[in-house]
């Protein structure tokens, strides 16, 4: 692993797997992630991508942040810039901040940076059990919902809608920075 919030986020899946109860077998079938992926994943072997991390904490019953949340121990309600994890996609190199305390409140900040030309996609079953907004901090955005293509610039704003799969896309040549506020949908 090439950094302590990869190596933790690997005990924290493992640890949120069993804590469920859930074999790897089990985890593999509801997530769409290979048996042999987790593993490798689990034991540090392989750094996973964020749409594999999506999928996998989805399939858990928990967003992204608050996988990486767990991972980095947090159980604050004041956390500072430089404190803020940040996590980097070893496919894309897109960077995301969770700047939301780790609390497990209702609501969840995550800025993301999206590098010049990069595309990121997540299936449906990502956003299931959050509301999304999209804000547009700096740059342009393409946003795949579906078959409907959104360009987003400096300042837009986009709430998604019903669960579908989704790509975030920066067809420019600058990186595009933006904040995604999640919200857990009440069952």
């Amino acid at each position: 692993m090439s950094d302590p919030l990869s190596a933790s986020l690997a005990a924290t899946l493992q640890s949120a797997r069993l804590d469920q109860n859930l074999s790897a077998n089990a985890l593999a079938e509801s997530s769409g992630v290979s048996r042999a992926m987790i593993g490798k994943i689990e034991r540090g072997e392989a750094q996973p991508t964020a749409v594999l991390l999506s999928r996998l904490s989805a399939a858990l019953g928990m967003t992204l942040s608050e996988l990486i949340a767990r991972a980095e121990h947090g159980d604050r309600r004041l956390v500072r810039a430089a404190d803020q994890p940040t996590w980097t996609d070893p496919d894309t190199g897109y960077v995301r901040r969770s700047v939301s305390p780790s609390l497990g409140g209702p609501l969840e900040l995550v800025e993301v940076v999206l590098p010049a030309g990069a595309e990121v996609a997540f299936p449906a079953h990502t956003y299931a059990l959050t509301h999304h907004q999209i804000w547009v901090l700096d740059g342009h955005l393409r946003f795949r919902e579906g078959d409907v293509d959104h360009e987003l610039d400096a300042g837009d704003c986009l709430q998604l809608g019903t669960p579908r799969p989704c790509a975030y896309v920066n067809p420019t040549e600058e990186p595009v920075r933006y904040l995604v506020a999640l919200a857990r949908r009440h069952a």
